[in-house]
C-alpha cells in the first residue's frame, strides 16, 4: 500500500522543517496506520511473542504495555522533534508532578545536595522537603535572580540544580545559561520546569539544561481534560531517566497519550493566540488604577524582560497582577463578580482562569512582599472585549467593597 502524500515514517531525529510543520507531521506514519492520519489508541498490557526464541531474547519492538505502545511511540517521537537536536529521549508521566519527582529520583541518591530556585512550583518544594529529605537528600533554595552567583552555594556533594523560568506565580526570570554554566563546571546537572513556555517558545535543552520537564496537563493537552507530564533529556542523562521510569513503573493511560498527541498538533496556533491575548490584557491591566504591578516577562517594563527576550521566542497566556492595597473582602467581591474568569487551579486550556495567591509563607531564600493582594491569571481564547468587560465589573465590585 502506498502511503498518502505527505506521510513519512516517524523518526526520533528532529525534523528540519519549520516548527509548525514539525508539530503537524512528527511522529506520524500513515502507511503503518493504514492511511489514517492519527495513530490508533492501543490499549494493552500483554504483548505476545511468536516463538520461544523471541521470548527468551525479549525480541520485538514492544515487550509489555507499561514500557510503550505504538501510541506512546508516536507521541514521544513528536515531542523529541519539538524539543530539538539536543534531545535524546522523552519519557511520559501521568502528571507534571510525576515528571518532576521522577526526574529528581533519576539523578539523586542519599547524601546528595540539591539546589532549587525559590520560586519553584510549590509541589516541587513539597517533594524536596518531604520525601527527598526522608531519603537523605538535602535541598537548598536560592534566589531566582542569582545568576552566576549560584557558585557560592555549591558543595562537594551538589548533584543537581532545579530551575524554573519564569517562576511560578511571581514570574521572576532566572538566567538559565549562566546557572547551567556554573553547574556543569561543578559537575552537576540542571533540571528545568519548562511548562510555562513549552519547548515551542523555549528550547531549554539548547541552553545547557540536561532535563526539561513539562506539565503537559497545561498547553500540550490544551483542553483541561488530561493529566500528563513529559521528561525530555539530553544524551548524558536520558539513560538515567529511562531507567527511573522503568524501575518506578511510571506510565500513562492510552487515551491520555492520544489526547496529548492531538493537543500537540495545534500547539503552535493555540499558544500564539494565548500570547497575543495575554500581552494585550497585560497592557490593559497596566493602565488600570486598581492594579499596582503586572508580572509578565513579555512586557518591556518587566524586570526580567531582557532575559526573556534573549532566551525565549514567545510567551504564554499566564501572568500575575498585584492589586493596590485592599481588604480580603474587596478581593473576594472581585472574584465572585467575574463570570468568564473561572476560579480553578491549573491552566493552559481554552478558558480564562484566576486565582489569588500569596508566596510569603513558603519562600525561604527570598521575601515575597508585593504590598497588595496578588492574582494569577490565565488568558484563554475568549473575545478580549468580553474579558475586559468581565474585569470591569469585577473592579467595580472591588472598589465598592473597599
Amino acid at each position: 500500500m502506498k502511503a498518502p502524500s505527505g506521510s513519512k515514517t516517524p523518526s526520533a531525529t528532529p525534523s528540519r522543517h519549520g516548527i509548525a510543520t514539525t508539530l503537524v507531521t512528527a511522529g506520524r506514519d500513515t502507511e503503518a496506520q493504514r492511511g489514517f492520519i492519527n495513530p490508533p489508541v492501543v490499549r494493552g498490557s500483554t504483548v505476545l511473542y511468536p516463538s520461544a526464541e523471541d521470548l527468551h531474547a525479549h525480541r520485538g519492538e514492544f515487550q509489555y504495555g507499561r514500557h510503550g505502545t505504538p501510541t506512546t511511540k508516536a507521541l514521544q517521537q513528536a515531542l523529541i522533534a519539538l524539543e530539538g537536536d539536543n534531545c535524546a529521549g522523552v519519557g511520559l508521566a501521568p502528571s507534571g508532578v510525576a515528571a518532576i519527582t521522577t526526574a529528581l529520583l533519576a539523578v539523586l541518591k542519599s547524601g546528595d545536595h540539591l539546589l532549587v530556585t525559590d520560586n519553584a512550583y510549590r509541589p516541587t518544594r513539597g517533594f524536596c522537603d518531604g520525601m527527598l529529605a526522608r531519603y537523605g537528600v538535602e535541598t537548598t533554595y536560592f534566589d531566582p535572580l542569582i545568576g552566576g552567583g549560584i557558585v557560592s552555594l555549591f558543595r562537594p556533594n551538589t548533584r543537581a540544580v532545579l530551575v524554573e523560568a519564569p517562576g511560578s506565580q511571581s514570574f521572576e526570570m532566572s538566567d538559565i545559561p549562566a546557572i547551567a554554566a556554573v553547574a556543569h563546571d561543578k559537575g552537576a546537572l540542571v533540571i528545568d520546569d519548562n511548562t510555562w513556555a513549552t519547548p515551542l517558545y523555549h528550547r531549554s535543552l539548547d541552553q545547557g539544561v540536561d532535563i526539561s520537564i513539562q506539565a503537559a496537563t497545561k498547553y500540550i493537552g490544551g483542553h483541561s481534560d488530561i493529566m500528563f507530564g513529559t521528561i525530555a533529556a539530553n544524551a548524558k542523562t536520558w539513560p538515567k531517566v529511562r531507567e527511573a521510569i522503568r524501575l518506578l513503573g511510571v506510565c500513562c493511560g492510552p487515551d491520555d497519550v492520544f489526547l496529548a498527541l492531538r493537543g500537540l498538533r495545534t500547539l503552535n496556533v493555540r499558544l500564539a493566540h494565548h500570547q497575543a491575548s495575554a500581552l494585550e490584557m497585560a497592557r490593559w491591566f497596566q493602565a488600570r488604577p486598581e492594579v499596582a504591578r503586572v508580572l509578565y516577562p513579555a512586557l518591556e517594563s518587566d524586570p526580567g524582560h531582557a532575559i526573556w527576550k534573549r532566551d525565549f521566542t514567545g510567551a504564554s497566556g499566564l501572568f500575575s497582577i498585584v492589586l493596590k492595597p485592599a481588604s480580603q473582602k474587596a478581593v473576594d467581591a472581585l472574584l465572585d463578580t467575574l463570570t468568564l474568569f473561572g476560579m480553578g487551579y491549573s491552566w493552559g486550556g481554552f478558558e480564562s482562569l484566576v486565582i489569588p495567591f500569596d508566596c510569603s509563607d513558603y519562600r525561604t531564600a527570598t521575601t515575597w512582599a508585593p504590598d497588595g493582594p496578588a492574582l494569577r491569571l490565565h488568558i484563554g481564547l475568549e473575545n478580549l472585549d468580553d474579558l475586559k468587560a468581565d474585569f470591569d465589573n469585577g473592579f467595580a465590585a472591588f472598589s465598592a467593597a473597599m
